[in-house]
Protein backbone atom coordinates (compact mmCIF):
# COMPACT_ATOMS: atom_id res chain seq x y z
CA UNK A 1 0.00 0.00 0.00
CA UNK A 2 2.77 2.32 0.87
CA UNK A 3 4.68 1.99 -2.73
CA UNK A 4 1.04 3.14 -4.20
CA UNK A 5 1.14 5.89 -2.59
CA UNK A 6 4.62 6.95 -3.09
CA UNK A 7 3.67 6.34 -6.90
CA UNK A 8 0.56 8.74 -6.52
CA UNK A 9 3.49 10.82 -5.45
CA UNK A 10 5.68 10.44 -8.19
CA UNK A 11 3.08 11.37 -10.56
CA UNK A 12 1.75 14.44 -8.96
CA UNK A 13 4.90 15.59 -8.81
CA UNK A 14 5.74 15.00 -12.65
CA UNK A 15 2.66 16.56 -13.59
CA UNK A 16 3.26 19.80 -11.24
CA UNK A 17 6.85 20.24 -13.20
CA UNK A 18 5.12 19.99 -16.61
CA UNK A 19 2.82 23.29 -15.00
CA UNK A 20 6.56 25.25 -14.03
CA UNK A 21 9.64 26.03 -15.25
CA UNK A 22 11.70 25.38 -12.79
CA UNK A 23 13.39 22.00 -13.71
CA UNK A 24 13.45 20.85 -9.79
CA UNK A 25 10.15 19.41 -8.95
CA UNK A 26 10.93 16.14 -11.30
CA UNK A 27 13.29 15.28 -8.94
CA UNK A 28 11.33 14.85 -5.97
CA UNK A 29 9.07 12.60 -8.16
CA UNK A 30 12.49 10.89 -8.88
CA UNK A 31 12.78 10.29 -5.08
CA UNK A 32 9.11 9.62 -4.81
CA UNK A 33 9.87 6.87 -7.36
CA UNK A 34 12.89 5.41 -5.57
CA UNK A 35 11.16 5.41 -2.56
CA UNK A 36 8.08 3.64 -4.10
CA UNK A 37 10.77 0.41 -5.28
CA UNK A 38 12.02 0.59 -1.54
CA UNK A 39 8.46 0.14 -0.42
CA UNK A 40 8.03 -2.36 -2.60
CA UNK A 41 11.00 -4.10 -1.57
CA UNK A 42 9.35 -4.48 1.74
CA UNK A 43 11.37 -1.06 3.26
CA UNK A 44 10.40 0.25 6.45
CA UNK A 45 8.41 3.75 6.18
CA UNK A 46 11.82 5.29 7.88
CA UNK A 47 14.12 4.05 5.17
CA UNK A 48 11.10 4.90 2.39
CA UNK A 49 11.74 8.59 3.83
CA UNK A 50 15.52 8.44 3.83
CA UNK A 51 15.51 7.21 0.74
CA UNK A 52 12.94 10.04 -0.66
CA UNK A 53 15.18 12.03 0.64
CA UNK A 54 18.86 11.23 -0.18
CA UNK A 55 17.67 10.80 -3.97
CA UNK A 56 15.84 13.80 -4.12
CA UNK A 57 18.55 15.61 -2.48
CA UNK A 58 21.75 14.33 -4.43
CA UNK A 59 19.58 14.22 -7.91
CA UNK A 60 19.47 18.30 -7.23
CA UNK A 61 22.46 18.89 -5.96
CA UNK A 62 24.05 16.92 -8.89
CA UNK A 63 22.02 16.74 -12.16
CA UNK A 64 19.85 20.71 -11.69
CA UNK A 65 22.95 22.54 -12.12
CA UNK A 66 24.00 20.16 -15.38
CA UNK A 67 20.97 20.70 -16.45
CA UNK A 68 20.22 24.34 -16.42
CA UNK A 69 23.34 25.20 -17.37
CA UNK A 70 22.41 23.77 -20.59
CA UNK A 71 19.60 25.03 -21.01
CA UNK A 72 21.16 29.24 -20.81
CA UNK A 73 21.10 30.42 -24.31
CA UNK A 74 24.23 31.27 -25.99
CA UNK A 75 24.29 34.75 -25.83
CA UNK A 76 23.95 34.31 -21.82
CA UNK A 77 26.59 31.60 -21.92
CA UNK A 78 29.13 33.99 -23.94
CA UNK A 79 28.37 31.69 -26.89
CA UNK A 80 27.90 32.34 -30.20
CA UNK A 81 24.37 32.53 -30.97
CA UNK A 82 22.65 30.44 -34.04
CA UNK A 83 19.38 29.70 -34.54
CA UNK A 84 16.68 32.29 -33.61
CA UNK A 85 18.93 33.61 -30.99
CA UNK A 86 20.92 35.36 -34.03
CA UNK A 87 18.03 37.51 -35.38
CA UNK A 88 18.09 39.86 -33.08
CA UNK A 89 20.13 42.47 -34.30
CA UNK A 90 20.24 41.33 -38.07
CA UNK A 91 19.07 43.93 -40.80
CA UNK A 92 16.44 43.48 -43.19
CA UNK A 93 14.49 44.61 -46.05
CA UNK A 94 11.19 45.39 -45.72
CA UNK A 95 9.30 43.64 -48.57
CA UNK A 96 5.20 44.62 -47.47
CA UNK A 97 4.68 47.83 -45.22
CA UNK A 98 5.84 46.63 -41.43
CA UNK A 99 3.10 48.11 -39.85
CA UNK A 100 1.52 47.44 -35.94
CA UNK A 101 -0.48 44.43 -37.37
CA UNK A 102 1.03 43.13 -40.76
CA UNK A 103 4.31 43.16 -42.88
CA UNK A 104 6.77 41.17 -44.39
CA UNK A 105 10.60 41.26 -44.84
CA UNK A 106 13.08 39.29 -45.89
CA UNK A 107 16.47 38.78 -43.60
CA UNK A 108 19.67 36.60 -45.36
CA UNK A 109 17.69 35.72 -47.79
CA UNK A 110 14.65 34.01 -45.50
CA UNK A 111 10.91 35.97 -45.74
CA UNK A 112 9.60 36.72 -42.19
CA UNK A 113 6.23 37.95 -40.70
CA UNK A 114 7.00 41.44 -39.18
CA UNK A 115 5.52 44.00 -37.14
CA UNK A 116 6.73 47.41 -35.78
CA UNK A 117 8.69 47.08 -32.53
CA UNK A 118 6.86 49.95 -30.92
CA UNK A 119 3.33 49.09 -32.33
CA UNK A 120 3.28 52.71 -33.80
CA UNK A 121 6.24 53.15 -36.47
CA UNK A 122 5.38 52.05 -40.02
CA UNK A 123 7.74 51.16 -42.26
CA UNK A 124 7.19 51.64 -46.35
CA UNK A 125 8.68 49.21 -48.83
CA UNK A 126 12.29 49.06 -49.41
CA UNK A 127 12.85 50.44 -45.81
CA UNK A 128 15.71 49.20 -44.20
CA UNK A 129 15.05 47.22 -40.95
CA UNK A 130 16.65 45.60 -37.38
CA UNK A 131 15.48 43.24 -36.10
CA UNK A 132 14.98 43.94 -32.28
CA UNK A 133 13.12 40.63 -30.94
CA UNK A 134 11.87 37.35 -32.02
CA UNK A 135 8.40 36.40 -30.94
CA UNK A 136 7.50 33.01 -32.48
CA UNK A 137 7.75 33.20 -36.20
CA UNK A 138 7.24 37.08 -36.21
CA UNK A 139 9.90 39.64 -35.57
CA UNK A 140 9.75 43.16 -34.43
CA UNK A 141 11.70 45.82 -36.18
CA UNK A 142 12.55 49.12 -35.77
CA UNK A 143 14.98 51.52 -38.23
CA UNK A 144 18.54 50.17 -38.89
CA UNK A 145 19.99 53.14 -37.53
CA UNK A 146 20.80 51.53 -33.99
CA UNK A 147 24.85 50.63 -33.54
CA UNK A 148 25.79 47.14 -34.23
CA UNK A 149 26.43 45.41 -30.71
Amino acid sequence: MEALLWIVLAVALAIGEAFTATILIIFFAAGAAAAALSAALGAPLLLQVIVFALVSGVSVAAIRPVIVRHARSALDAGETPFGIEAMEGAHGTVLDEVGVDRGTVKIDGEIWQARSFDGKETFPVGDRVRVVKVRGATVLVWHDDLPDV
